[in-house]
């Protein structure tokens, strides 16, 4: 099994299907677990990817739509039931305070686990029609491990919502070759790369620039700057695309993307992966949704999404 790989517990959009169940995606990052958009049936769609409550590290919500949280009820009193050890952290849109706690306090459980809160973001101002503003193009800070910064951009749907992106660090990969034709061996190699040279050889001299993996998780919006900040050059890229481009009018009303439009986003943000999900039911034939991305000028691997596939994150060279 990767150890950093994309699993998907569900791909439909506000109404699920006999095939498809509502949101849901796991992203395993070494010894990072996130679990994003936990909609409706999620608990059940992860036994069924065996994936546990223990594997949780973090719950990152991109705003409080159904289909997109009302699992998270059941996800979190699983992470009680379970008594997961290690700490377990909670990121959602700052305005949506009320609807988290509601969530977390649905109905009587025993709590057992103190997950940390960590809202994103100030709350959106909504014109008077009640859309909040354009997404902007500013990558908010939401986190940082030994592994990964987690930042955050606003997006433009009709209540608060935000996508997330994980960046690793870049590194260098050391050649064997040209450790070996230095002399450098067993633990000097790891003395080297922590000090950066070691008795006149520098580490430029033995290993080569390896740029860190990124991944970015887009959900409900319309095309915005922050849809472009969030993929730059991402390797992977786990992306809506609610209509077929017939139906742009629709997308525009209602806050969301055509399947051409995620293409033209990963094909000019130079995405290594395109995964595209978050169906709507009217389309019987996910296919339509790949043929109109590749139409949109995207080159790359490209994956529609099914419930319960496991994607690896492209390796890095």
């Amino acid at each position: 099994m990767s150890a950093r790989e994309l699993v998907v517990l569900g791909t439909a959009s506000q109404v699920p299907t006999r095939h498809r169940n509502h949101n849901g995606y796991f992203l395993r990052w070494d010894d990072e677990g996130i679990l994003f958009d936990p909609g409706e049936g999620t608990q059940r769609q992860m036994l069924l990817a065996q994936v546990s409550a223990h594997d949780l590290t973090r719950l990152c919500v991109t705003h409080f739509h159904g289909d997109h949280s009302l699992g998270l009820a059941g996800v979190i009193q699983r992470i009680n039931l379970d008594r997961v050890p290690h700490p377990v952290t909670a990121h959602y849109p700052a305005s949506g305070q009320h609807f988290y706690d509601r969530l977390r306090r649905a109905t009587a459980y025993r709590e057992t686990v103190r997950i940390a809160e960590r809202p994103v973001g100030a709350p959106a101002v909504a014109d008077d029609a009640g859309r909040t503003a354009d997404g902007g193009a500013a990558l908010l800070p939401v986190a940082r491990t030994g592994t990964f910064t987690l930042e955050a951009a606003r997006l433009s749907h009709p209540v608060d919502a935000y996508g997330y992106r994980l960046t690793e660090p870049d590194g260098v990969r050391m050649l064997p070759d040209r450790l070996a034709a230095h002399g450098v061996h067993g633990p000097d190699v790891g003395r080297l790369q922590r000090e950066g040279s070691l008795r006149g050889v520098t580490l430029a001299e033995v290993s080569r620039p390896r740029p860190g993996q990124s991944f970015a998780f887009v959900m409900d919006t319309r095309l915005c700057d922050g849809v472009f900040a969030l993929a730059e050059g991402c390797d992977m890229l786990v992306i809506e695309s609610t209509f077929v481009d017939e139906d742009v009018a629709l997308a525009r009303e209602h806050g969301h993307l055509t399947a051409g439009q995620a293409g033209r986003v990963a094909a000019e943000s130079g995405v290594r992966h395109l995964v595209l999900t978050h169906f709507s039911q009217r389309y019987p034939d996910p296919a339509v949704f790949g043929h109109q991305a590749r139409a949109a000028g995207f080159d790359g691997e490209l994956t529609v999404a099914r419930d319960l596939l496991r994607v690896p994150l492209p390796r890095r060279g």
